[in-house]
């Protein structure tokens, strides 16, 4: 009978320490769901903020008024991308357009950044830039890491993710114009 009981121990041993386990992998699953929310929203604030300090730097006398429209209306679109709720590849292909305009009229030489408040305008543009930049990296990151951890077997055979839809990678051209005199590479 003591066999019984000592197998019996082990038994429950078993079933605890699986059970601690799954414990501790699901709320890990779910600490990466919370991060990569929070990268998402991050992404979004910046996307949003670079495209309002476009539009304000597109109506400054510092461009001229082709340069000017052609700026207002990739962040308009970028805008109207965001606020609508659009799919992930429209709002790609809008913000992607954004940084190609961005990086077109900024790169240009004859940008008379030198006007009152210009310089400060186009650093304010940059850093918007760089910061889209870098939340995406952050949200790709935080993407890469929930698929990692969601392609395990014990994941999948549990459904330990629930019906949570599979994140997807946010992928734009998001390099940052490079300005001539500007405060540096990123």
């Amino acid at each position: 009978m003591a066999v019984w009981a000592a197998w019996a121990a082990l038994g429950l041993l078993a079933v605890v320490l699986v059970s601690f386990y799954v414990s501790w992998r699901a709320g890990r699953l779910d600490r990466l769901h919370t991060r990569l929310e929070t990268a998402w929203a991050a992404l979004d604030a910046a996307l949003s903020r670079r495209a309002a300090v476009v539009q304000e730097f597109s109506a400054g006398p510092w461009v001229e008024p082709a340069s000017a429209v052609l700026l207002a209306d990739a962040a308009g679109a970028a805008r109207r991308a965001g606020d609508a709720g659009a799919s992930g590849a429209e709002r790609e292909l809008a913000e992607s357009d954004l940084s190609r305009t961005l990086r077109a009229v900024l790169e240009e030489p004859g940008l008379a950044a030198d006007c009152p408040g210009g310089q400060a305008a186009l650093r304010e543009v940059e850093a918007a830039a760089k910061r889209v930049l870098l939340a995406r990296r952050f949200h790709n990151d935080a993407v890469a890491h929930t698929r990692q951890a969601r392609s395990r077997r014990l994941v999948r055979v549990l459904r330990l993710a629930g019906g949570a839809p599979l994140p997807e990678f946010f992928e734009i051209d998001d390099e940052p114009p490079r300005i001539p005199g500007s405060f540096g590479a990123l």
